[in-house]
């Protein structure tokens, strides 16, 4: 059955999608990236149908639509109504909707550039940014404990391995000490709440260490495109790099609630819970109508 699958599939995209296409421009006089427009509302179904739809073109005006940079798109998409002949008077509302799919498309190609150049920007203890914002972290999450020494044995209280942090951030760079800090700052209760269920007696967990394995699991949905409906159906617009950080802020919350509901044994079951939990976001990411965003109100 699979087999016949892939058949159908090939045979559909490489012939037959072509005669189905030029049949619905005859009866409907009008193109399919208008088609898609008008049945689909806004969200993950419309925009998901439009990427495919420019992917699979022969034209490459349409597929060179995939990667724009934003001064690109007003005169991209002036050319692409040329090409497909579509009268704006008798479809007002196509230009607004196509414009927005082209947004969110080439804004998560950019987006993922940017999460990319911080993860590979590596952590220079000689950079006065970069340790302001190590030390901020430290402040945020232990208010009323000052740090001995910027090497001690105390960053283990917040989840570090060794008495220099700078080592846990070889594998996510920047990236990982920017979301720690990002949801220390914005969500300043509930990550102390995070810590202090991390420090529990028989549930704990290394926080910091935790943390940065969330930003692989996020760095990970971002490659691989699976967080293309959550930022889809919540965003109207491209993504940002804040975006990316609100959407860890969710991770890092939720983990501790399943972490805690679960009840491992030990933190040496670490990973089986962690598999566990990154297939119960993948799946939800599989829903049409998907929003990963904290239920919390962050701080102003």
């Amino acid at each position: 059955m699979r087999m016949l699958g892939y058949i159908w599939q090939y045979f559909y995209s490489s012939c037959l999608r072509f005669w189905v296409k030029w049949l619905l421009r005859l009866v409907t006089g009008t193109c399919e990236l208008q088609r898609i427009c008008a049945r689909c509302k806004a969200g993950v179904l419309r925009t998901s149908q439009i990427e495919y739809s420019l992917k699979s073109s022969k034209s490459k005006v349409l597929r060179a639509a995939l990667s724009l940079k934003e001064n690109e798109l007003e005169d991209h998409l002036a050319r692409i109504i040329r090409e497909k002949r579509i009268k704006e008077l008798k479809d007002p509302t196509f230009k607004v909707n196509f414009r927005q799919c082209l947004l969110q498309i080439n804004g998560y190609n950019e987006l993922f550039e940017a999460v990319e150049e911080l993860r590979k920007e590596v952590f220079d203890p000689d950079k006065e940014e970069h340790e302001n914002m190590l030390l901020k972290l430290w402040d945020l999450l232990m208010p009323s404990v000052k740090l001995e020494s910027r090497i001690t044995k105390q960053w283990g209280n917040i989840g570090f391995q060794g008495d220099d942090p700078k080592t846990d951030f070889r594998g996510m760079g920047m990236l990982g000490l920017t979301n720690l800090v990002f949801f220390s700052e914005k969500f300043t209760d509930e990550a102390r709440q995070v810590l202090s269920h991390a420090n529990h007696p028989t549930l704990g967990y290394s926080y910091a260490i935790v943390g940065i394995n969330l930003t692989e699991m996020a760095y990970s949905l971002m490659k691989s495109g699976a967080l293309k409906p959550h930022f889809y159906n919540s965003l109207s617009t491209k993504p940002q790099l804040l975006h990316f950080h609100q959407f860890y802020c969710y991770l890092a919350y939720e983990f501790d609630k399943f972490w805690l509901e679960e009840e491992p044994e030990s933190i040496m079951e670490f990973n089986r819970y962690r598999e566990k939990f990154h297939d119960k976001v993948k799946g939800q990411l599989q829903a049409p109508d998907v929003t990963l965003i904290m239920t919390t109100d962050p701080k102003k």
